[in-house]
């Protein structure tokens, strides 16, 4: 989760150079005991000036296969030019289920939420624990949002190429390979731990079985 101060940081060095920003807190509703989401836009009043801030339920109350999503700009001028653009590409009307699916888990979908994150948490601790046991070699990066956890695989001393052959192959799984972030995610994989525990442990399962084999 950013701080305020780094996105402070960020946000004097946009406004300098004049730098529109497209702040995608789609996550922003996935986070762990003691931190906190901030808004962007929120964090200086000439913030809002230069931002896009998209948000969506999609995530949060999984609904991706209704394709709705927030998009709030303060701008008046970007504002009116990215309605143009979004008409133009035919997206301009989102859909009636959607809508209104959008609506009812904002109003009334607290509750699942908060047991939602409880869940997510018992995962990360499953998680945790689990490669502290069992799977030393690998490291858990400890999240501080997002359902998306990041593994550290160095220690198995196999290149990328070689340790997506393992992941995939050997373990079983389909997990994200670091590189497909940029440099410096060598070595990492990324794991979805938005799942029932029972497919969590049978995943970890094949990874550690994968392990001693090798």
């Amino acid at each position: 989760m950013w701080t305020k101060e780094e996105l402070v940081r960020l946000g004097d060095i946009c406004l300098r150079h004049g730098v529109l920003v497209v702040s995608d807190e789609i996550h922003g509703d996935f986070t762990y005991p003691v931190h906190k989401h901030l808004v962007f836009a929120d964090i200086k009043p000439e913030y809002q000036d230069i931002t896009i801030t998209c948000t969506a339920p999609t995530k949060t109350f999984n609904l991706a296969g209704l394709q709705i999503s927030n998009i709030f700009i303060s701008n008046q001028d970007i504002r009116r030019k990215l309605k143009k653009e979004i008409a133009a590409s035919g997206y301009s009307d989102p859909n009636t289920m959607g809508i209104v699916a959008c609506r009812a888990a904002y109003a009334y979908g607290e509750e699942w939420l908060t047991g939602l994150k409880e869940y997510l948490l018992g995962n990360l601790d499953y998680l945790r624990e689990y490669l502290r046991q069992k799977l030393p070699q690998i490291w858990l990066v400890e999240p501080e949002g997002t359902y998306l956890a990041w593994l550290d695989f160095s220690a198995l001393g196999l290149d990328d190429k070689a340790l997506d052959e393992f992941i995939t192959n050997q373990a079983g799984l389909w997990l994200n390979p670091g590189t497909i972030f940029g440099a410096g995610g060598e070595g990492f994989q990324r794991i979805n731990i938005a799942c029932p525990r029972a497919i969590l442990e049978k995943a970890l399962t094949q990874l550690e079985q994968a392990v001693r084999r090798l």
